[in-house]
């Protein structure tokens, strides 16, 4: 069927003129929508952003979970559909902005590039870094048959070794498989797909030999993995930080300063720990939430 431009042209205005008049409409007594990664600790920190504002304000937050990679979500705030998540600053510099990494760059330094570069491209901001990196690594069982310190002493035997990463390791750009490869020379004797909650259960069960891992998944602890050296400093930080629409924060005044409450509070052996409740033990993510605020004291008045 064939769609006079007229036609077209008066949808896409009435698309736009809906938007803008939800827009206005917007107050502070509609809900903040969080979202996240697909992933348990992504899971767990919009429970923390929802219980600590809730708690401290008359503000209401709904829950987006597991919306996906920063491919669906950077849209989405885009769109408005999604008001706030947890990013970090290396996949916001060398995934969304598409800038290139410079080796050994600072943590301060990553996070001015990708605020100023976010604020200026789509008028989102990053709020202050919650405390944690959660940075590459890998990864390998304690019992395999061979010994590694670093990604170059990895790279010396790769074509001994197979390898797991979730599927979106490998199409990632800049700070992905090909240009992983491309640092080091890894020449890997095969190559295997997981979804990130069984990548662990992969490697230590031997369904392969290495793993692309995250420094703050409890898994590696619990299941002994050993861990090797980014030596050549190829990943830059990855430092956890809410990145929020610049839109909601005119909106919602104390909002800002609520969030810059949970700056600094969250560590990389907590982070760990938030995890493994999760993976491990079982424990709901709203409960671990929960549990990690009050032994905080940032429930109390």
């Amino acid at each position: 069927m064939k769609i006079s431009k007229g036609i077209f042209m008066g949808t896409i205005t009435a698309s736009l003129l809906l938007t803008a008049c939800n827009s206005a409409s917007r107050d502070e007594s509609d809900p903040i929508i969080v979202s996240g990664k697909a992933f348990t600790e992504q899971y767990i920190l919009p429970h923390i952003y929802q219980q600590y504002i809730e708690h401290h304000s008359e503000y209401e937050v709904e829950l987006n979970e597991g919306l996906g990679e920063v491919a669906v979500l950077t849209p989405a705030m885009e769109n408005g559909e999604i008001d706030m998540y947890v990013e970090y600053t290396g996949t916001g510099l060398a995934a969304v902005l598409k800038e290139e990494i410079e080796f050994g760059e600072s943590s301060d330094s990553i996070l001015e590039r990708v605020r100023t570069g976010y604020e200026e491209e789509y008028d989102m901001t990053w709020l202050e870094p919650l405390g944690f990196a959660n940075n590459y690594t890998m990864a390998f069982a304690e019992d395999t048959d061979f010994e590694a310190s670093t990604y170059s002493g990895l790279a010396q035997i790769s074509d001994q070794l197979s390898f797991g990463a979730p599927h979106a390791f490998y199409e990632r750009q800049g700070d992905g498989y090909e240009a992983l490869v491309a640092a080091y020379g890894f020449d890997f004797a095969a190559t295997e797909s997981f979804d990130s909650n069984i990548l662990y259960n992969a490697v230590q069960s031997g369904e392969v030999d290495v793993i692309t891992a995250f420094t703050t998944d409890g898994r590696i602890e619990r299941f002994n993995l050993q861990t090797t050296e980014d030596d050549l400093g190829f990943f830059p930080n990855y430092d956890a930080a809410p990145v929020i629409r610049q839109e909601v924060l005119d909106i919602y005044p104390k909002l800002e300063e609520l969030i810059n409450g949970l700056a600094g509070q969250i560590s990389e052996q907590e982070m760990q720990e938030m995890n493994a409740k999760v993976d491990i033990d079982g424990e709901t993510y709203a409960a671990v939430a929960q549990e990690f605020l009050e032994s905080k004291g940032l429930l109390e008045e």
